[in-house]
């Protein structure tokens, strides 16, 4: 598979959120935090089959879905103390950047799929 920029800024943001992850109560890492890995586990693979897709714009709108899922979760972790503000402004941050790149490609499917007719 060719590097993709967004696959790469998606697997930077899996390392930090493992790391982060450990930090949370045991009593969490069973329920919530096994959503919040595969939430970006399922990302990765919807990145992968997208770009192997026929039909991008399906795909990539799932991807949103899930990033959408995975920044609920996330903000939840935060107001249940699980995560520290600054491990949360940092995720955040890497995950606002891998969903620009998103809407980029979004748009550009979006585009090519127009122009095709």
């Amino acid at each position: 598979m060719e590097n993709l920029i967004i696959k790469q800024k998606l697997e930077d943001a899996t390392q930090y959120a493992y790391c982060a992850f450990r930090r949370f109560p045991k009593s969490e890492r069973f329920v919530l935090v096994a959503d919040l890995k595969r939430s970006l586990i399922r990302m990765l693979e919807m990145v992968i089959r997208a770009n192997k897709s026929r039909d991008k714009l399906t795909a990539l709108y799932n991807i949103d879905v899930e990033l959408e899922v995975f920044r609920s979760l996330i903000r939840l972790s935060m107001d249940l103390k699980f995560l520290p503000l600054k491990q949360y402004e940092i995720l955040s941050n890497k995950m606002a950047e891998f969903g620009r790149l998103l809407g980029g490609w979004i748009r550009q499917s979006r585009e090519y799929r127009q122009r095709q007719g």
